[in-house]
């Protein structure tokens, strides 16, 4: 399987909501590899990479807080110029449409966490194209 498990969490747009999750993975042991925020002025939506996905999401549960995963993949990409274009590129061939994205870079490499309608088709698209995309046991521990 070509995907990971994203860790998702609908958060109100209050003072100290992100903090009683943070520190709700962080006590129970499961770490970040990396994360996406974004917000209205109503709500803010958290998506995740985190080093244990069902945990994380039952440690939510137990305070009240409803997580979802959501199967996504995590390309892997030369951390060079054009790197991410090349791949997006070969997606939009494929007719695969991204609806969401997320990156980070490190040292040589660099990754992006996509969110598509078929995520094994796209992963697949990218393997074809000799584009690295990380593996659950890699992901989940990408910065450990």
């Amino acid at each position: 399987m070509s995907t990971i498990q994203q860790l998702s969490v609908f958060l109100e747009n209050r003072e100290g909501r992100l903090d009683e999750v943070l520190h709700a993975l962080g006590t129970n042991g499961v770490n970040i590899v990396a994360l996406s925020l974004a917000d209205t002025t109503e709500y803010g939506m958290l998506r995740m990479i985190v080093s244990d996905p069902e945990k994380g999401k039952e440690e939510l549960k137990k305070i009240g807080i409803t997580a979802m995963l959501t199967p996504v993949i995590a390309l892997r990409v030369p951390h060079a110029t054009g790197s991410l274009s090349k791949a997006m590129h070969q997606l939009v061939e494929g007719g695969i449409n991204v609806e969401y994205m997320y990156a980070f870079a490190n040292g040589k490499d660099a990754s992006a966490v996509l969110k598509t309608d078929e995520p094994e088709r796209a992963a697949d698209i990218l393997k074809q194209s000799g584009f690295g995309v990380w593996k659950a046991d890699e992901a989940y521990k990408a910065n450990l």
